[in-house]
């Protein structure tokens, strides 16, 4: 909890000195007495811990509306059979003791570690999930870096999926990609010989079955939506059995509109049966693209320096011929790299997804 405060120096300890006054300031009023000097620290917002707490709640809902948690650390314990929604992008978010409960967290910054919690159901999107000595979660997720577990079991997963009209803009100010999702790549730290402690949902798991939409009236203002086909995040397989042998990658480079882009592809290629396995956003350098571009390279390494690049990969018989069809009638003035042919596109998809593993230390 100490991250909530900032601590107050008294004068002469160093730090920030004392705001100037005007002229005649700090001077006699006419009682005789003398002003009390201003200092910065003085007039920061002071922050209550209680404001972004949730503790020891029973068969309630509650939640934080958009722009009311604003970047700040969040706790949650000792709930049960609540639901809970954070509206809101946050630093980190720690959810201890929690038994029988739906929560809905938005964009963390950082880290978010369930501790000693059971039979809940979330949604999470995030920079690092971590549980410790939990039983029965189920969760959508979207995280950035390897999902953990450690002494936990009964876990299942699932890729997040979630709109409301402010969540794009939290993604951004938390620092998240919302094509860099781990949601399937999950890391056991203490796995059992003979067991396996967590799996993942089913394909038809739909969201709003696990963690419903809000019921109290106050946060019923935010238009939320699980359509999957709104979703934020590109609703991907992952690291389900893919369908079919053929894999086809399409890398889109920085510019205006390289996400509207990127999803415009999404929704061409999945409106014809075609299946999103996965996505990245990440920066390459000319070295990098020898590597993953091959003898396409030169042509695209000038692009490289405008920013990072968005990859997908398609499965699906035909995938290569359907893609590479969609980018030139769609994308005919923009530059794509998209697999030549069904032979080169496996190693497209492994020199890619090998590159950006490393460069996210994964």
């Amino acid at each position: 909890m100490g991250c909530f405060f900032s601590r107050r120096r008294k004068p002469g300890q160093g730090g920030q000195p004392p705001l100037q006054q005007p002229a005649g300031a700090g001077q006699d009023a006419p009682t005789g007495e003398q002003k009390a000097p201003q200092y910065s620290w003085d007039l920061r917002a002071k922050i209550d811990p209680k404001d972004y707490t949730f503790s020891g709640l029973k068969n309630e809902t509650v939640g934080r509306l958009p722009g009311k948690v604003a970047g700040q650390q969040f706790v949650i314990q000792d709930c049960e059979n609540c639901q809970i929604y954070i509206f809101d992008h946050s630093a980190t978010i720690t959810i201890d003791d929690c038994v029988n409960c739906q929560i809905f967290l938005g964009p963390i910054k950082g880290s978010v570690f369930f501790r000693d919690c059971k039979d809940c159901k979330c949604v999470v999107a995030c920079q690092q999930f971590r549980t410790r000595d939990c039983r029965k979660l189920e969760v959508f997720l979207c995280c950035a870096t390897q999902p953990i577990i450690e002494s936990s079991s009964g876990m299942k997963f699932g890729c997040f999926q979630y709109y409301y009209p402010e969540l794009a803009l939290q993604f951004k100010d938390a620092g998240l990609s919302i094509f860099n999702n781990t949601w399937s790549n999950i890391h056991d730290f203490t796995p059992v010989s003979g067991e396996n402690n967590w799996g993942l949902l089913p394909e038809t798991a739909v969201v709003q079955d696990y963690v419903p939409l809000p019921s109290s009236e106050e946060l019923k203002a935010v238009r939320v939506s699980t359509d999957a086909t709104k979703s934020i995040i590109p609703i991907t397989r992952g690291r389900r059995q893919k369908n079919s042998d053929e894999s086809c990658l399409a890398v889109f480079f920085a510019g205006d509109y390289t996400t509207a882009n990127a999803r415009k592809l999404i929704d061409e290629m999945t409106s014809k049966g075609f299946q999103l396995v996965q996505t990245k956003e990440v920066l390459m350098k000319a070295e990098d693209a020898h590597r993953v571009f091959q003898q396409s390279a030169l042509e695209f390494i000038p692009l490289l320096e405008k920013g990072p690049v968005v990859a997908l990969e398609f499965n699906g018989d035909g995938a290569v011929e359907q893609c590479q069809s969609t980018v030139n009638e769609v994308f005919s003035g923009t530059k794509v790299f998209v697999s030549e042919s069904k032979a080169s596109a496996s190693q497209d998809v492994d020199n890619f997804y090998n590159f950006a593993d490393m460069q996210m230390g994964m």
